[in-house]
């Protein structure tokens, strides 16, 4: 035991360390993904002649694809059936092999579960780093675990504990999404005869207990098109069309249907183009905020400052309610979604649609 600890001891500090091969452990969700880039970019600033890879479930793999600051993307197929089944098992111990064989030297586990701290330990790199509030016994796992001061932290500002442990926190948190120019002109061709503030509605999420209620998206919509000169883009999965298909009946000729139709990049490049999104706690939130663009977003179940979108100029509506901000994903209740009424959230999105309005007038103010 004394050894043990007398070489950690004498381990050289995270902000010295110098490597050839990195693993960056991310591998879900959307939102998560996301709010990580700023790490992927601080690393290549950090480690400008390393080459970095990056462990991402496959359906979020083309996210990362031609990214500046990377070299590889290894996609994790998490497999079909049980969890932990043979077929299931079979894959992640091929993966576990894969990554062994490309003798990294430093790993950064960000997911913090058992799952990704078995595959930063499958590496067998001599720095393993993960941060001190991971799940599942994942810090058994690590060779250096970053404290985490506080539970409220933002996810980007946790995650950029590790980056502070490098030694490079100083550096300016960017959030850099590789888009490919046909992409960019696909997106600019839609939207070029547009009309009016573009405002783009995803209405669906992955909890049921993070959905408001899509009746209430429609009322917000319809006061929006009758007191402003608003075009609506709707955005998301495919197994959110009904939803999709309630607002689009409801506003017959302004509306623009692009949910189940985008690949991620593409989705990038549109909520790029719109002014204000209008949307549940979900991936495409931060994927907005992440692209500079204003976010008006409505928190149930799940914490405004832990997981708000990053940046300025958003406008954040949560509830009130005493089990607020509670993370459960089912509720037989569903208080939350009657206390955030649409007149609360309709002064709000109205009042940032004036400024948006006024910012457009004015360029220069």
């Amino acid at each position: 035991m004394f050894h043990f600890f007398r070489n950690r001891r004498r381990r050289t500090p995270l902000a010295e360390i110098e490597a050839e091969r990195i693993c960056l452990i991310k591998p879900s969700a959307l939102g998560d993904v996301i709010q990580t880039l700023p790490v992927l970019t601080a690393l290549r600033t950090r480690f400008p002649n390393a080459h970095i890879a990056w462990v991402i479930n496959r359906s979020y793999a083309d996210l990362l694809a031609s990214h500046p600051h990377l070299n590889e993307v290894i996609p994790f197929e998490r497999g079909r059936g049980k969890p932990w089944s043979r077929a299931v098992c079979r894959s992640f111990a091929e993966l576990c092999e894969s990554l062994r064989q490309r003798q990294f030297d430093l790993v950064c586990d960000l997911q913090g579960l058992l799952r990704s701290g078995l595959l930063a330990r499958a590496t067998m790199a001599p720095r393993r780093i993960g941060l001190g509030d991971a799940r599942e016994a994942a810090r058994f796992f690590f060779t250096d675990v970053v404290d985490v001061p506080e539970d409220n932290m933002s996810a980007v500002d946790r995650y950029w504990l590790l980056v502070e442990a490098l030694g490079i926190g100083s550096a300016a948190k960017q959030f850099v999404i590789s888009v490919e120019p046909a992409i960019q002109a696909w997106a600019e061709g839609l939207t070029a005869g547009w009309s009016g503030l573009r405002i783009a509605i995803h209405a669906g999420a992955r909890w049921m207990t993070k959905r408001w209620p899509i009746e209430n998206f429609v009322e917000i919509a319809q006061r929006l098109q009758r007191e402003f000169d608003v075009r609506f883009v709707l955005i998301g999965g495919g197994d959110e069309m009904a939803g999709a298909h309630k607002l689009e009946s409801a506003l017959p000729g302004r509306c623009f249907n692009l949910v189940g139709q985008t690949s991620l990049k593409q989705l990038a490049a549109i909520l790029a183009r719109v002014n204000l999104l209008i949307t549940n706690d979900s991936g495409p939130m931060h994927l907005a905020a992440a692209v500079g663009t204003s976010v008006a977003a409505l928190f149930t179940c799940t914490s405004p400052v832990r997981a708000r979108p990053y940046g300025s100029g958003h406008v954040i509506l949560a509830t009130n309610i005493w089990c607020a901000a509670s993370y459960l994903k089912k509720c037989s209740r569903m208080d939350c979604m009657t206390e955030l009424t649409p007149d609360r959230v309709w002064l709000a999105i109205r009042s940032k649609t004036q400024q948006l309005l006024a910012e457009r007038q004015n360029p220069a103010a």
